[in-house]
């Protein structure tokens, strides 16, 4: 029995603060999750509060520069017009409601996870707790972690979860460049230590968010979250490897997935690449192995999906070296233009980016780098800066090879079959058609673009 269940209960009744404006929300931790969250928060009219240790994002937050690839400079602008305060000063924490969590919870050197950025900040919570005040972890966790991890943490302040302040946990659903769904229209799932705390996190989600959906508890909800990340991870191995094969049997992949996905139950399309990339599909499905393997078992499907994705940087390089050759070039020496770097399309977003390892490969084996990408302005591997070209028609047409790693609005098909002498398309950009002019060609008829030299992956 925890101890919330175990101690009489008592109605959770909030603290009159001694001093200071009381905030609505206080959002710890201003990066792609917690900026978005603040600013629909302070849409709805409630008065928000970001912490953030980084001194130089909070000064840009003061002076309304977004650096995140969701929110304009105008969109923070416009929060400061509303209210918002951007602070490092944890003693905001002190006249808080409601304390949302947005932390990173990236892997360790050893490859599990690395919650040290949510136990410091459940620290610093700690210090300035007060009672009635809910505090929510959005941060992308195994099953557990907020109550044996943030909860003890908390409860040093001398409050008890669950009857002196609220607990929740609700995963954080960004998908950073998604034009059609934001915070406000992703359905929110909750899970509260109690039911009481599930409640009140619903409804203060409930401000701002369409749909709110009350999982079981926090660890339900965490697992939720792993879940969806994990599914994708294993369903991406799989056309990844389905690639590989493929390739050598002659078969069309994309062709094929086409034809799949027109059945309309039983089949979700997923689209091989040159690897995963962001802080989700390579991060999240290792915090669910390691609680599996706190069990004894292994989880084989994790663990295949990981070795899998992680080796087609290996096959893109095996693939550009193949294509040379056929043409009479070796890679050493030649000119290699690697098109995006970001880990997906139209963000600058460069977190995990498969084009790192697959530029470290080619680097290895004596191409000669450059690449291109409209939302990078410099871009190094290992420490070693690479040369940008700014002019798409002539860095196609000047280099040997190019791989296109990420499908960024700008790379139309038409543009790259003109201009590149070779071609790898990682991410069946040849394979789409040209909006203006071929929107009626069913895939299977857009053969016209694939000359010699252009291949998909």
């Amino acid at each position: 029995m925890d101890a919330a269940a175990s101690k009489p209960a008592k109605a959770i009744i909030p603290e009159q603060s001694s001093g200071g404006a009381v905030s609505d929300l206080v959002v710890l931790g201003l990066g792609y999750v917690g900026l978005p969250l603040a600013a629909e928060a302070v849409s709805a009219g409630l008065k928000v509060t970001g912490l953030d240790l980084s001194e130089r994002v909070v000064s840009g937050l003061q002076r309304a520069v977004s650096h995140v690839d969701d929110l304009s400079g105008e969109d923070v602008a416009s929060m400061l017009e509303r209210g918002f305060t951007a602070t490092a000063d944890p003693a905001c924490l002190a006249t808080a409601r409601t304390i949302v969590i947005c932390v990173p919870t990236p892997l360790s050197p050893e490859g599990g996870p690395d919650l040290g950025a949510v136990t410091s900040a459940s620290r610093t919570i700690a210090g300035h707790l007060r009672p009635g005040t809910l505090v929510i972890l959005e941060s992308t966790t195994y099953p557990g972690t907020t109550e044996e991890v943030v909860r003890p943490i908390l409860e040093e302040s001398g409050l008890v979860a669950g009857a002196d302040f609220h607990l929740a946990f609700s995963p954080e659903r960004i998908d950073p460049g998604n034009p059609t769904f934001g915070v406000a229209n992703t359905p929110k799932v909750v899970g509260g230590l109690t039911p009481e705390c599930g409640e009140a996190a619903a409804a203060f989600y409930g401000h701002f968010v369409n749909t709110v959906v009350r999982a079981r508890g926090t660890r339900e909800a965490e697992m939720a979250k792993l879940l969806e990340n994990t599914y994708r991870h294993v369903n991406i191995a799989l056309v990844n490897e389905m690639a590989i094969f493929c390739q050598e049997l002659g078969v069309d992949l994309w062709d094929s997935i086409a034809a799949a996905a027109t059945k309309p139950f039983g089949f979700q399309a997923f689209y091989p690449g040159p690897g995963v990339g962001g802080h989700c599909i390579p991060i999240d499905p290792n915090y669910l192995s390691y609680k599996v393997k706190t069990l004894g078992y292994p989880f084989r499907f994790v663990e295949l999906a990981q070795e899998i994705n992680g080796r087609m940087p290996s096959y893109v390089t095996q693939r550009a070296q193949e294509l040379l050759n056929e043409s009479g070039l070796a890679l050493s020496r030649s000119k290699v233009l690697l098109l995006g770097v970001t880990y997906k399309a139209d963000i600058a977003d460069q977190r995990e980016s498969p084009a790192r390892p697959v530029a470290r490969k080619l680097a290895a084996k004596g191409a000669t780098l450059t690449y291109h990408d409209p939302h990078v302005e410099t871009w190094e591997v290992d420490g070693v800066d690479v040369p940008r070209s700014t002019d798409l028609d002539q860095a196609l047409a000047d280099a040997d090879l190019t791989i296109l790693l990420t499908d960024h609005a700008e790379y139309r098909p038409k543009r790259l079959a003109e201009y590149a002498r070779l071609l790898l398309d990682t991410r069946g950009v040849l394979r789409r058609a040209e909006p203006e002019t071929d929107a009626s060609v069913p895939a299977q008829g857009r053969d016209h673009v694939l000359r010699e030299g252009l291949q998909v992956l």
